[in-house]
């Protein structure tokens, strides 16, 4: 059984960070795609950074390129989302997702290609 397990969110002020850890189980991890993604109230799910542990590139999105940093832990199987300079905008539920299949670059922050997500953990960043 695929499981996904998020941790790390909480409240924080602006300019502030905060790490979230994504453990994951059932799957062979050093060959999968690992993406974060975030979806704020009233707002379409958004991705946010994805990891391909295949080859270890990375992809971020716009609003997030230079603040956030994403790392995978083999002996762990922990995906990490580290998140630096916070904004208010930042705020939103933040979920992991996985899949094995080598998604088309154009997929890699697209929620539709992942098949396992986890729960997701809040973060909230004050003005």
């Amino acid at each position: 059984e695929v499981q996904l397990m998020e941790s790390g969110g909480g409240l924080v002020q602006a300019g502030g960070s905060l790490r979230l850890s994504c453990v994951t189980s059932g799957f062979t991890f050093d060959r999968a795609q690992i993406g974060w993604f975030r979806q704020a109230p009233g707002k379409e799910r958004e991705g946010v950074s994805s990891i391909s542990n295949r080859d270890n590139t990375t992809y971020y999105s716009d609003s997030v390129e230079g603040r956030f940093h994403i790392s995978s832990d083999g002996a762990s199987n922990t995906v990490y989302l580290q998140m630096n300079s916070l904004k208010p905008e930042d705020t939103a539920v933040y979920y992991c997702a996985a899949d094995s299949a080598v998604p088309a670059r154009a997929a890699v922050l697209w929620s539709g290609f992942y098949d396992h997500w986890g729960q997701g953990t809040q973060v909230t960043v004050s003005s």
